[in-house]
């Protein structure tokens, strides 16, 4: 068996619009894609700012409710800096970065209360 990379993450949002826009304007993600698909629904891609997998806005599972997403890492440079930014930009903040030993980290949460952290690798 040969898997490939990860291509895509589902991020369970309940408005795609009020999503769309909060990972655009306030995180800096690249819309990919904003079509129609089936009856009355949409697909809403966008990608990170440095590239790497991106992310879809999703309405339509069942058993993955708004906010239920948990620990999505970004590799960040500089965590504090960061956080200040977002901060200014009305971002909701877990707290203050954190020292870990794998890293200093900060939790984001977009409009539904998804979660994700923002890490900062160490330094040798």
């Amino acid at each position: 068996m040969r898997l490939g990379v990860i291509e895509l993450v589902s991020v369970p949002v309940t408005d795609q619009a009020r999503s769309k826009e909060f990972y655009e304007d306030k995180l800096g993600f690249k819309v990919i894609s904003d079509d129609q698909f089936g009856e009355g629904q949409r697909w809403v891609q966008l990608e990170p700012p440095g590239g790497g997998v991106n992310i879809t806005l999703v309405t339509w599972f069942d058993d993955m409710p708004p906010g239920s997403l948990k620990g999505l890492v970004i590799s960040c440079d500089d965590v504090d800096g960061t956080v200040g930014e977002l901060r200014d930009r009305g971002v909701q903040l877990g707290g203050p970065p954190e020292d870990m030993a794998w890293g200093r980290f900060a939790s984001v949460q977009d409009p539904d209360g998804n979660t994700l952290l923002l890490r900062q690798a160490p330094t040798a």
